[in-house]
């Protein structure tokens, strides 16, 4: 007689490049303090290993907030940097964008967070600007003085 264990099936991811795998791990309907839609949230993994190496959002939406934080946000925890996942990452989700009828992208950056500067450069975006952020918006989400504003053309 043969047992068979009742172990749950491998997730598969939603995207994948054979270098990272971005499993869904959220979908925010509405976030009425930012002014967004919809948010998409992907955890980022090297290809076929599940370990938890990051995560990136897109918002969808405009708004005030959504000017200063960007329609896609990400991290890679510290193990993991220096190998482009969030440039992967970011190219992984240009697929969804164009799904969902999105034709340009906003990505924002600290001024001083040169990795972050050099993903959306290579990534193929333009430098729209270098802003200041509000006052009441810094100090209600503990935002940087200015932010560089990516516009990314898909």
């Amino acid at each position: 007689m043969r047992f068979f264990s009742k172990r749950r099936p491998e997730p598969k991811p939603d995207f994948s490049d054979g270098v990272i795998d971005l499993y869904p791990s959220d979908l925010v309907e509405a976030n009425e303090e930012l002014g967004v839609k919809k948010t998409f949230l992907f955890r980022i993994s090297p290809c076929e290993t599940q370990k938890n190496a990051g995560r990136i959002s897109l918002r969808v939406g405009e708004s005030r907030e959504l000017y200063y934080f960007g329609h896609i946000g990400y991290h890679v925890h510290a193990p993991y940097r220096g190998r482009h996942y969030a440039l992967n990452a970011c190219r992984l989700m240009i697929p969804l964008c164009r799904a969902l009828n999105i034709h340009s992208l906003v990505i924002t950056t600290d001024v001083d967070n040169l990795p972050s500067r050099k993903t959306c450069e290579n990534l193929g975006c333009i430098l729209e600007s270098i802003v200041l952020v509000p006052e009441d918006l810094q100090r209600r989400f503990d935002l940087p003085r200015e932010k560089c504003r990516y516009i990314l053309h898909i």
